[in-house]
């Protein structure tokens, strides 16, 4: 996805192996090993190689890279790659295709996928020696430094779209934000900064030279962002009454994250250039400040991308676990992974028992697809933050999130082969698979695949539970699906407010007075009940909550002052005070006070399952989202298996051997993995 935020992109239509010395460390505990030995590795370049090709581009004020007079070609991956009978793949370009001047609406060529291209072969090229991923990474990177604009008002930004014959498309259709494309902060400049990072930390021992060319464009991108991002460093803004940092790339914490990962690469290799090192920990600090919740509140430990939502999260480019853990080594700042931390222990496990790496949830989970940009970014981030943190029970959860890619999916089928390198484009709410491969799929399903050959326990572990098992986790129950009610179901032009949605494009409006009830179903256990509630700032509105006749709550719906944000008010939910037991399935609500605008209610069990399963393996995830210990049944009648039981924060309570099922006190907010 090329516009200047994928989170907007997406709303508007609906790692980690660091090189330069920040190498990830295997650390999944010794009794997690699998039942089998370690799988061959796993990482196929081969379907990436195909999408490489070649452009000479004509001489452009502002735009040159190394030793472009003996080199004039660059070399970049087409955008997307579709699917052909017989499972080969045509490159083509983004937008239509004008067939007389060969230009695409957008462009053959993307930074994004160039910056991230060159990541993998160089990481490919430290773990594995490859002279050949040594040159492309080589080639890749004199390509992103063509792309950066290197003087004038704009110096430091990037061009975005390349056409095939070498001519820039700064301003593509559909139009993107900055336009043109380097005419300010983006999501591009970003990732130039992860890719001169990391390039500059493992070309500075083999070739000082061109090192010392990747170092001068990195500063160039640092004074870019010191210019329009970091000189309102300190300064925060308002988002529906909550303070959010104001100096963040784009507002997000997503597109400061990749950026972060290459600044910390850098920092690590030039401690002394005290300029991108204090460029680092400002925009750690910022990605830092957009955690939020907790076990019980929305969005249950995450750190949100968007500055501008309180309602948004997105699994692509997600890596803000990622990007605090490293941050917290380069820079020695342990208070940095407090977040990072509760995103891996709270929100992910909260996630994959849910349905695994959604696209988006608007604050439900509205986009069910599914694709390898958000997995990577969630498998990367639980194995930094368990080497950074020294918390190896987030590497079996890593494993479980790895399996995605070998069938643990909606489909049930593998999304990458390791035969072909090829990544497919995604899965589909109803489990369809998208057979395209273009580069972002590729680009990331390399990246994961790189991350778990670098731990080959889990790699394993990912490899031997392909299948989906039992599944008990967050569900929704959409507002216009109540059994009776005397309000009114409001269907809004857009489903979309310009920074949330409405699930099912629809909710209930409930006057004073006014009342609902609605069926949640069967249920294994209590739940918690988190009504979804578009709340005005300011407003008055107030509801009762009950089940029969027991009153479980009372909510007064309202935030602070809009601020930044795009539309008056935010859909949030809001927790009740007590839980719904098992034996009851029924809840209503009454109007209070003002008009109340239901969208949904969150169903979360108290205790939530995840199981996978394979020919002779099977790890099962058991999760508490209670600020209590609770007891829980785990295991499987007639097998032998081994409970790790770890608290809120990931560390390790307790381990012992079962045989059948046993039962556990799950620890509060904590998690439990089963392994045989």
């Amino acid at each position: 996805m090329k516009n200047q935020t994928s989170r907007r992109w997406v709303a508007v239509i609906a790692a980690l192996s660091l090189t330069g010395g920040l190498s990830l460390a295997t650390t999944t505990p010794a009794s997690a090993a699998p039942p089998s030995a370690a799988p061959a590795p796993l990482t196929n370049l081969a379907h990436l190689d195909f999408l490489l090709d070649t452009a000479s581009p004509n001489v452009v004020d502002g735009h040159t890279t190394y030793d472009i007079a003996d080199q004039p070609k660059l070399t970049m991956p087409w955008t997307y790659a579709d699917a052909r009978d017989g499972g080969a793949f045509a490159r083509v370009g983004g937008g239509p295709l004008d067939p007389t001047t060969g230009h695409w609406g957008q462009g053959a060529y993307n930074a994004d996928d160039i910056t991230r291209a060159a990541v993998v072969y160089l990481r490919h090229w430290q773990q594995t020696g490859s002279d050949s991923s040594r040159q492309k990474a080589y080639e890749l990177l004199r390509s992103v430094a063509y792309f950066q604009t290197s003087s004038g008002s704009n110096a430091g930004n990037v061009v975005l779209w390349m056409q095939p014959d070498g001519q820039f498309n700064p301003s593509p259709v559909p139009v993107e934000l900055p336009d043109p494309s380097d005419s300010g902060p983006s999501y591009w400049l970003a990732r130039s900064l992860w890719a001169f990072g990391e390039g500059y930390a493992d070309f500075k021992s083999v070739d000082p030279q061109f090192a010392a060319f990747l170092q001068q464009r990195l500063q160039l991108g640092v004074a870019a962002l010191n210019r329009e991002v970091l000189d309102k460093y300190g300064q925060y803004a308002v988002a529906d009454g909550v303070k959010v940092p104001a100096w963040l790339i784009v507002d997000g914490a997503d597109a400061s994250a990749e950026a972060v990962l290459g600044l910390s690469a850098y920092s690590a290799a030039a401690p002394s250039d005290s300029t991108s090192r204090t460029a680092l920990s400002q925009l750690s600090e910022g990605i830092a400040a957009m955690g939020s919740g907790d076990t019980t509140t929305w969005p249950y430990g995450a750190i949100l991308p968007w500055a501008e939502s309180r309602s948004m999260w997105h699994a692509y480019a997600s890596q803000m676990p990622a990007a605090l853990a490293v941050a917290s080594t380069t820079l020695g700042k342990s208070e940095l992974l407090k977040p990072a931390l509760a995103d891996s222990v709270g929100f992910t496990t909260t996630m994959l028992t849910e349905g695994g790496p959604d696209n988006a949830w608007y604050p439900t989970p509205v986009d069910k697809t599914q694709i390898a940009y958000g997995v990577d970014s969630r498998l990367q981030s639980l194995l930094a933050v368990a080497s950074a943190a020294k918390r190896p029970g987030l590497t079996e959860i890593a494993g479980m999130m790895g399996s995605w890619y070998f069938g643990a999916n909606r489909s049930g089928s593998p999304i990458y082969n390791p035969a072909t390198g090829v990544t497919f484009d995604g899965v589909q709410a109803d489990g369809t698979v998208n057979h395209n491969s273009g580069a972002e799929s590729t680009i990331h399903g390399l990246l994961s695949m790189l991350a778990l050959d670098a731990n080959p326990d889990v790699a394993a572990r990912a490899q031997a539970t392909p299948a989906l098992g039992a599944r008990d986790g967050l569900s929704v129950v959409e507002a216009e699906t109540s059994t009776s009610t005397t309000g009114t179901v409001v269907t809004p032009d857009s489903a979309w407010t310009g920074e949330s949605q409405f699930g099912g494009g629809a909710y209930l409006a409930l006057a004073p007075g006014r009342k609902a009830t609605f069926d949640l179903g069967p249920s294994s256990g209590a739940r918690h009940v988190e009504p979804v509630v578009l709340q005005p700032n300011p407003g008055s509105a107030r509801s009762l909550w009950q089940t029969g006749k027991f009153p479980i709550g009372v909510l007064k719906h309202a935030v602070g002052a809009q601020g930044i944000t795009a539309s008056p008010g935010a859909l949030l939910p809001q927790s009740l005070l007590l839980p719904i037991v098992q034996s009851r399935s029924d809840v209503s609500v009454t109007s209070l006070a003002g008009t109340v605008q239901l969208d949904a209610l969150i169903v979360r069990p108290l205790v939530s399952r995840l199981s996978l399963t394979g020919p002779a393996a099977s790890t099962e995830l058991v999760h508490s989202t209670s600020r209590l210990p609770l007891p829980a049944t785990v295991g499987t009648a007639g097998q032998r298996a081994t409970v790790r039981s770890y608290d809120g924060s990931g560390n390790l309570a307790q381990q012992r051997t079962i045989t059948g099922t046993a039962t556990i006190v799950l620890r509060a907010g904590g998690f439990a993995v089963v392994t045989r």
